[in-house]
């Protein structure tokens, strides 16, 4: 799974001119999966994101998580995350996971923030064109990656 997080002031999602999701202070997390990806990395990257300390404490450090300022979290599945360009001109799509597969383990991974502790999680549409708003604060914006097999290869031993 691939993921682009957005420290934000707020977010929003729309279709069809409609809100569908938002939040305030919190995190935007642009989330892509691919063709091996299970709930084991859904729930490892949940749980990532949910205690990575990149919110400012009253020294201005990054040590506060979302979990310690109660933000809340806008997940947005987004497959062109796997997006393929160095050939041609034209990205190329083919590592992205089908919707079948896609679809569930979106949903698994806004649940399994909601079971870290995040209590605002709002998400958009699978598969809808969606219209993303974000005040992205700071900037602060990481790309997060969790392989299928990163633990069995010794990757990612801690949390």
């Amino acid at each position: 799974m691939r993921a682009i997080v957005q420290r934000v002031r707020q977010g929003a999602v729309r279709v069809d001119g409609e809100v569908i999701g938002a939040i305030g202070h919190g995190l935007v997390i642009l989330l892509g999966v691919g063709h091996l990806d299970t709930e084991a990395e859904a729930a490892w990257l949940a749980k990532k994101i949910a205690g990575l300390r990149i919110f400012e404490d009253d020294d201005g450090k990054f040590n506060r998580s979302l979990l310690d300022v109660s933000g809340g979290a806008l997940v947005v599945s987004q497959f062109t995350l796997y997006g393929d360009a160095r050939k041609g001109r034209r990205p190329s799509f083919t590592e992205a996971a089908p919707p079948e597969l896609a679809a569930p383990l979106i949903d698994h991974f806004a649940q399994m923030l909601q079971e870290a502790g995040v209590t605002r999680v709002s998400t958009g549409r699978f598969g809808a064109y969606m219209q993303v708003e974000i005040l992205n604060d700071g900037p602060v914006t990481l790309i997060l990656e969790r392989l299928p097999g990163d633990i069995a290869r010794g990757h990612y031993g801690k949390d």
